[in-house]
């Protein structure tokens, strides 16, 4: 097939017409499938021929999110999950034992930072963190057991920057699992294969959706990797439903363009927040202010959906301009079409200690801004007045 744009494959790729010759993909709302005949049933469980037979282990509606999925990010193959968590463990646990060494991101998301602390020491499985801003230490924090390294880039709340073209040449030199969370970004803005990894999990939640509809994750990379990590979750059931890969699959055929505004509106957001005085300081990709920009630039599209400032009179204020927020919605989600206000250290990033967060760049008065697709000018009116009538 010749190949095609993104938009294009977002929208015209679709599972195979039924009799009916609908033009909508239909749901397929069935636990399993029946079987022509016996041999049949023995050449599927098999594995010798392709083909559906117990939705915990594939559906039509979660093929074909899959398939959009591996297209647009440039994967070999793909797995859809029940939520972005079940992603993120199932990426690590499919292919770690007890023994093994992770090298991670000091800045991931909470419940990652869970997973690594947590659960894995439960099962000898042992972790290392590194700081992106320190990019000559993760060498050397590279040990004989350490079998993945895995970051967020953009990271959740701090935005900070890795270089994936940089990070792919240090896992390929060790002979390490390059695993990359994008949900930040989406296919749209940055193609973490392209440079190297070779998984790339989400949460599909966020942008993906991008209405606050429905929950999902997925896995994506080479096909040897997610040979392993479809096993695992055909043995331990952290599907999607196919009515979740449906509203998904459906969402990716308008994701650029509502990444476009989404980041359009996220820049006016930033560049207006950093000339405010009330304001200590601003984090934002593709600002020139941003200690990766010129990283960014080079890696990403655009700069993203997210907004991060710190407003005068820390934890306080910032507690008192949420709360004086008539618009904005009040909620630990992001992606959302509507324009979501976060406290990362009461909220997402709570079970971690004042050191922790500090260390991965949240500071106590930190407000994250999932910019939305409102109207600018509305958005801008609400945050304006929320930081004058929280003054203290």
């Amino acid at each position: 097939m010749e190949e095609r744009n993104f938009e294009t494959d977002a929208i015209r790729t679709q599972s195979e017409r039924t009799s009916f010759r609908e033009h909508s993909v239909p749901l397929y709302l069935t636990s399993s499938f029946v079987f022509e005949d016996a041999e049949q049933a023995r050449a599927l469980f098999a594995d010798e021929i392709p083909g559906n037979i117990y939705t915990r282990f594939s559906n039509p509606n979660n093929t074909e999110l899959v398939q959009k999925l591996c297209l647009l990010e440039g994967t070999e193959d793909g797995i859809a999950t029940a939520s972005g968590m079940a992603a993120m463990y199932i990426s690590m646990a499919s292919l770690l034992k007890s023994g093994d060494h992770v090298l991670a991101s000091r800045s991931v998301f909470g419940s990652t930072h869970q997973i690594l602390n947590v659960i894995f020491p439960k099962v000898n499985i042992s972790h290392t963190y590194a700081d992106l801003a320190d990019p000559s230490s993760w060498e050397s924090k590279i040990q004989p057991n350490t079998k993945m390294i895995f970051v967020e880039t953009p990271s959740n709340p701090a935005l900070d920057i890795v270089d994936l073209e940089w990070l792919g040449k240090l896992a390929n030199q060790y002979n390490l699992i390059l695993n990359v969370d994008n949900c930040f970004a989406t296919p749209y803005l940055q193609n973490p294969a392209k440079w190297g990894a070779h998984l790339v999990t989400h949460s599909a939640t966020k942008f993906i959706d991008g209405q606050g509809r429905v929950i999902g994750g997925a896995v994506l990379g080479k096909k040897e990797l997610i040979k392993e990590v479809r096993f695992f979750a055909r043995h331990t059931g952290p599907s999607m439903s196919p009515f979740n890969a449906w509203v998904l699959s459906k969402s990716l055929e308008t994701l650029a363009v509502r990444m476009d505004r989404h980041c359009q509106n996220a820049l006016e957001l930033a560049n207006y927040l950093q000339s405010n005085q009330e304001v200590l300081k601003v984090k934002y990709p593709f600002l020139a202010s941003h200690p990766q920009y010129e990283l960014a630039k080079k890696q990403m599209k655009h700069g993203g959906g997210i907004v991060t400032f710190e407003i005068k009179g820390g934890i306080e204020r910032g507690r008192k301009f949420l709360n004086a927020l008539k618009m904005l919605s009040l909620s630990a989600n992001l992606g959302d079409t509507r324009t979501v206000a976060t406290h990362p250290a009461s909220t997402t990033h709570s079970k971690l200690s004042d050191a922790e967060r500090l260390a991965v760049g949240i500071s106590p008065g930190l407000i994250r801004i999932s910019v939305g697709l409102e109207n600018m000018q509305d958005i801008m009116r609400d945050i304006d007045q929320a930081i004058s009538n929280s003054a203290l």
